[in-house]
């Protein structure tokens, strides 16, 4: 079946809740008339006792029977003949009324409880109507220290029509009130979703080329302000994520230009003419060069897809760093002398064992002493350095190069970036390394810093959580995990 609309759903919705509540308020009306009804009634017969209380006081305390019985025979006749019986405490009856006599067989006998309020709903017929209904009351009261109790009745006909006449009132308002249920929640529910039908309009002129178009945030701060607050930050994400994919591509299709091209133009200047064995032997060389560099270019484009897919694995290990690090010092001794470095690996004596990926480590110390190779020059020193410090490994590369302006320094780690653009691209740098590295520190949670000064030279360190070798035993830590 087909959800509703959510404007139909909550017209419905309201359309429910104002018909129960009107229901309700009908129903609560009735009975509360009913109940008011029933209340004055019972006033009037509890005043109808006082006057009998009244007259029994206001006789002598040794007033006959005879006397006693006069006194109300006037009263009753003066009062038009309301239903109205009186019994002295020794059976005597001082007053019985004609009415109060017809519907005796329908009550209970009178019974003297001082103090307390006997209330009964009972039956009657009269000579032109029958099955009504009526209400009686029936009190024990005390005159000169005698008691007496009295038992007077109301007629309920009265208060039963016009509860009949109000029911059917309320019946024929129904439905006019469920009208005025449905209109206003059709209403309410348009009123409500106004703002959503806006931002909904909105959002389909936002296109690829108009990501920067954010959607009207309300100053009321309800639920709508959050949606949009909500949907404008997703805006944020969605925008930087093509614009970094725009320049992602623009940038790799650059880069890979620019070897193909000096590849291509390598290949036809040989083919254009013959030419000498050594001639053709330094073409190959150059080809050579820019196929490695492509082919490095290539391989770190592929790392950073994986990674934004997130299906990079990395096997995380509990290895020494000490010998983690001297390994990478000792294949970058040959490299870093040929190009006149002084270079030293220094490695703590302390322990520092690690949770890492080695190859990932590998791969970030690679990259720095890359860098720190290509802009660093002649003459100058870089150190590789592994150091224990407050339960963290330190991994350093320090040198004594070019530096890097302070201005670039927040945005180094971005792909692509360079600091300098004609240098390293002279020098085959393709502003992909620190990228890879900082995504390297981040899958082990690492701090990774940066300090350079320009002239004097740079320093980038990773600090790594230290583990205890008592931990070789947790089957969790050693586990393969794929990030």
């Amino acid at each position: 079946m087909k959800p509703l609309p959510i404007r139909l759903r909550l017209s419905l919705w309201y359309f429910a809740v104002f018909s129960c509540a009107g229901l309700v308020l009908c129903v609560a009306s009735w009975f509360l008339l009913r109940q008011s009804l029933k209340t004055i009634a019972l006033y009037e017969m509890g005043e109808r006792i006082d006057d009998v209380r009244n007259i029994l006081n206001a006789q002598p305390p040794d007033a006959t029977l005879d006397t006693l019985r006069k006194q109300f025979s006037d009263y009753t006749t003066r009062d038009d003949g309301k239903w109205l019986q009186i019994l002295d405490q020794n059976g005597n009856w001082l007053f019985r009324s004609e009415r109060m006599q017809a519907i005796q067989s329908t009550l209970p006998l009178l019974r003297q409880s001082p103090n307390q309020n006997q209330i009964v709903e009972f039956k009657y017929s009269t000579p032109r109507h029958s099955g009504r209904s009526g209400l009686a009351l029936t009190r024990t009261i005390s005159a000169h220290g005698r008691l007496y109790t009295v038992r007077t009745g109301f007629s309920q006909t009265t208060a039963l029509v016009l509860l009949q006449m109000f029911a059917r009132d309320l019946i024929l308002l129904a439905p006019g009130l469920l009208l005025l249920a449905a209109i206003p929640g059709y209403w309410m529910s348009r009123k409500a979703l106004s703002p959503i039908a806006e931002l909904a309009q909105r959002a389909r002129q936002i296109s690829t080329e108009s990501l920067d178009v954010r959607l009207p945030v309300s100053e009321t701060r309800d639920e709508i302000y959050h949606l949009s607050e909500t949907l404008n930050k997703m805006l944020d994400r969605i925008e930087s994520g093509v614009r970094s994919i725009r320049d992602f591509t623009a940038n790799a299709a650059h880069e890979l230009r620019t070897p193909i091209a000096l590849i291509r133009a390598e290949v036809e200047v040989a083919l254009f003419s013959p030419r000498s064995t050594n001639e053709y032997r330094e073409s190959c060389v150059n080809v050579q060069k820019e196929t490695v560099r492509m082919t490095g270019l290539i391989e770190s484009l592929l790392m950073l897809a994986r990674t934004d897919a997130g299906v990079e694995p990395l096997r995380f290990n509990i290895v020494d760093a000490a010998h983690l690090v001297r390994q990478v010092g000792n294949k970058w001794n040959a490299s870093m002398s040929q190009t006149d470095l002084d270079f030293r690996t220094e490695v703590s004596d302390l322990p520092m064992s690690v949770l890492c990926d080695p190859l990932s480590i590998q791969r970030l110390l690679n990259i720095l002493l890359e860098n720190a190779r290509r802009y660093t020059p002649a003459g100058g020193s870089v150190t590789l350095r592994a150091t224990s410090v407050n339960g963290s490994v330190l991994l350093e590369v320090c040198d004594t190069g070019i530096g890097i302006p302070e201005e670039c320094l927040s945005r180094i780690f971005e792909r692509f970036y360079r600091a300098d653009q004609v240098r390293s691209r002279e020098l085959g740098g393709s502003g992909l390394g620190l990228a890879i590295a900082k995504w390297i520190a981040d899958q082990h949670k690492a701090t990774f810093t940066v300090e350079s000064q320009i002239g004097v030279g740079s320093r980038f360190a990773a600090s790594i959580e230290r583990v205890a070798t008592t931990s070789l035993d947790r089957d969790a830590e050693l586990a393969t995990t794929s990030l």
